[in-house]
């Protein structure tokens, strides 16, 4: 019999993804689908669920169908996915009542600021470990039952069905057999109570979210169903689920306490594993779930930087050619102390000052100060800024950092090997560089593996990964803590709040 192989469902903001693996964690065939996006009002962001659905049955036949391999191959499929974005359905139609409302959508601000107002976050960190926030799903769940007519009392009556992407996906590729969702999923909701590990009646009732609505919680690696037969050209088990952050935490093998990963694109996202000790953050980072598996879970801390990629996007607007390269190769003709920090602020500061007046900043030039340092600057605040959240980490879990921590990084920064060196000597951290940068998906596929008995262990899932690239910290302490200094002192000249 053919060596088993694994799907990974990669549903995303911009696209729907697949990736067929094999159990070395080696990429066969794969296939991807652009995502439509609607802005319907200034701050909202939307997204047609059904669209996600029709690409995401696409992308899995045309994956099976590049790989030239047979369908009865396929051991299981893994779903990852964008966490946030949450949609409610009939439950007798399959229809949508309303668009997707995606993770990035602001309209349930306002009902943020009221509960926080009536000082009711504290509870909910309590609880959820999150902040209040619209970037997560439960006001989304309430502003839609409260919008679409009838749909608050069509809920109490358990004709609708309220999930995140993986929910309706797993809804739909199992002929509405299965409603359920991860632990990971569950725990950007706002409505999941970390500790129990199950809905929470509070935040439930704070929000005015019907029960019957959520989907059954279950582990990373579980049975959630399989495919109709006719979709797929055979039923194909669903053994792995887990948001986007989180499986790229998996496809980095961060599975112990003190593993980390940062994730480079616009912005960056970056985790570490806290073991089984749910740690609560004094900093303003989020506290969530890493992982559950055989009933346990494992949490994480979590933070992001609102502006990485991106910072080399504004160099480009500047006058300089050829994409984030270009800015990198102008970089490199820096002088070595020209002292200039950029604090790109652009959208206010994430994690962890949470400043949302906050506005870029460019700081200590000079006359001979040109294009060159100021690239060179938009690469160290992407650093920097790593540096801003290690530190908070350190501070919110001193027991996971211990000797030889190692940040593992992807993204497309991380392509750049000189960039991954600057990395880590403006943190004073070893950085992997993954030599396979598609993590998420691996690590989605990890979990399906793991849930269908291909791998005896988490251990031995996560060696499947390819070659890490690691670089160690080359610049000296003082020169470092310098730099470091100036950053600081830069932040403090951008930033509203104390």
């Amino acid at each position: 019999m053919a060596e088993p192989l694994i799907l990974a469902l990669d549903q995303g903001t911009t696209s729907t993804r697949a990736i067929l693996f094999d159990l070395k964690g080696a990429p066969i065939a794969e296939a991807g689908r652009p995502l439509e996006q609607f802005y319907p009002h200034d701050g909202w962001v939307e997204h047609d669920a059904e669209e996600i659905f029709a690409a995401s049955v696409a992308v899995l036949r045309e994956t099976l169908a590049k790989s030239g391999r047979p369908i009865e191959d396929v051991a299981a499929i893994g779903v990852t996915n964008q966490r946030e974005t949450v949609v409610i359905w009939d439950k007798a139609t399959g229809k949508p009542i309303h668009r997707a409302i995606v993770w990035q959508d602001r309209r349930t601000a306002p009902t943020c600021e009221r509960l926080r107002a009536a000082g009711r976050e504290p509870q909910v960190t309590e609880i959820t470990g999150l902040l209040l926030d619209p970037y997560f799903s439960g006001t989304k769940i309430a502003w839609i039952l409260n919008e679409v007519d009838g749909a608050r009392g069509r809920a109490e009556a358990g004709e609708l069905l309220a999930g995140t992407m993986d929910s309706w996906v797993i809804w739909k590729l199992t002929g509405g057999k299965v409603h359920a969702t991860d632990a990971t999923n569950a725990s950007r909701t706002m409505l999941f109570d970390l500790k129990a590990q199950a809905w929470s009646d509070e935040m439930l009732e704070m929000l005015d979210v019907p029960r019957a609505l959520m989907p059954t919680v279950l582990d990373c690696a579980g049975d959630y169903g399989a495919t109709s037969p006719e979709l797929l050209g055979r039923a194909i088990p669903i053994r792995g689920v887990a948001g986007d952050q989180q499986a790229a935490l998996m496809g980095q093998g961060c599975i112990r306490a003190g593993e980390m990963k940062a994730t480079y694109g616009t912005g960056c996202f970056m985790l570490v594993n806290t073991g089984e000790h749910l740690a609560p953050s004094r900093s303003r980072l989020l506290t969530t779930v890493a992982a559950r598996l055989g009933g346990r879970a494992t949490y994480a801390l979590e933070g992001s930087i609102f502006i990485a990629g991106a910072a080399l996007q504004w160099v480009n607007g500047l006058g300089v050619p050829g994409g984030g390269a270009g800015v990198e190769t102008l970089a490199q003709t820096a002088r070595d102390d020209h002292g200039v920090v950029l604090v790109p602020a652009f959208t206010g500061l994430g994690a962890p000052w949470w400043d949302a007046g906050a506005r870029g900043g460019l700081f200590g030039m000079t006359r001979d100060t040109g294009l060159a340092e100021i690239a060179h600057a938009a690469f160290d605040a992407c650093a920097l800024q790593t540096r801003d959240l290690i530190e908070a980490m350190r501070a919110d879990a001193p027991g996971a950092f211990g000797r030889g921590v190692e940040l593992r990084i992807d993204g497309g920064m991380s392509r750049s090997a000189w960039f991954s060196q600057r990395l880590a000597d403006l943190t004073g951290v070893m950085v992997g560089r993954a030599s396979y940068m598609e993590t998420t998906a691996l690590g989605a596929a990890l979990f399906a593996g793991l849930g269908a008995g291909v791998y005896a262990s988490v251990e031995e899932a996560v060696a499947a990964r390819p070659s890490t690239e690691r670089m160690e910290p080359a610049m000296n302490v003082h020169e470092r803590e310098a730099a470091y200094a100036r950053w600081l002192d830069a932040v403090a000249r951008v930033k509203t709040t104390a």
